[in-house]
């Protein structure tokens, strides 16, 4: 039996949600969403008291805690990394960052069954976050590694360039931008979709189960800009 709590604020929205799972009976999930500007620092926590509750449980019973680790909006990602360090560091329970550009595929693949999935985030200052994915057995197997750039940059995996691919999320929204090739390999485009905790956690669950998860403060927020300058520097 495992019981996983993972909360998210790397976007506009705002997510926690539940998992527990127990031998020879279905995964039971609890998840509160909603879009919430500027709110996450009211809303968050509320949120996992509800998941919380509506379980029946304290808490005292989870096994690991999981959050949003980016990338996505500087403030949000601190806001859910503060909460989430805080409740595992005072639990004495390890902490899984889980990748808000995976969670958006998982989300895309379990709601609308897509297999090739490009996930890209609105960066500012005329740049994307970006990752491509496959997805098999029910969950997202990156293609490319997580990158932010200018969207005209974008390219698809050379060996997958004839499947038909969905973008999904925010960085969409600078459709205009992207390169032809890449538009007209695309069946269609959701750039409303945001990541959600509900998605974070089943990947979380996967991590912990194969033995994932460190102690509270060695898990830090992903910016992928940040490094990229690093990267640069050298």
């Amino acid at each position: 039996m495992s019981t996983l709590l993972a909360l998210d604020a790397s976007s506009s929205a705002c997510s926690a949600a539940l998992l527990r799972r127990r031998p020879g009976a279905d995964d039971e999930l609890l998840s509160r969403f909603e879009m919430a500007p500027r709110a996450h620092t009211r809303r968050l926590m509320p949120m996992v008291d509800e998941v919380l509750a509506e379980a029946g449980i304290t808490p005292q019973a989870l096994d690991a805690v999981a959050y949003g680790r980016g990338p996505g909006s500087f403030t949000g990602l601190r806001i859910a990394a503060g909460a989430a360090q805080g409740l595992a560091y005072g639990l004495d329970r390890p902490l899984i960052g889980v990748s808000t550009l995976a969670a958006l595929a998982l989300g895309a693949h379990r709601r609308h069954h897509f297999r090739y999935l490009v996930t890209a985030l609105d960066a500012r200052m005329g740049e994307i976050y970006v990752a491509t994915w496959q997805c098999r057995d029910g969950m997202p197997e990156a293609l490319s590694d997580e990158a932010v750039m200018p969207p005209e940059r974008l390219r698809l995996p050379a060996e997958h360039e004839d499947h038909d691919w969905v973008g999904v999320g925010s960085g969409w929204t600078l459709w205009d931008a992207m390169p032809t090739e890449v538009k007209a390999a695309l069946g269609q485009h959701l750039p409303d979709m945001e990541a959600d905790a509900a998605d974070m956690v089943l990947l979380a669950a996967r991590e912990f189960g194969a033995g994932g998860g460190l102690p509270a403060d060695q898990v830090q927020p992903v910016y992928l800009r940040d490094q990229v300058a690093w990267k640069k520097a050298r």
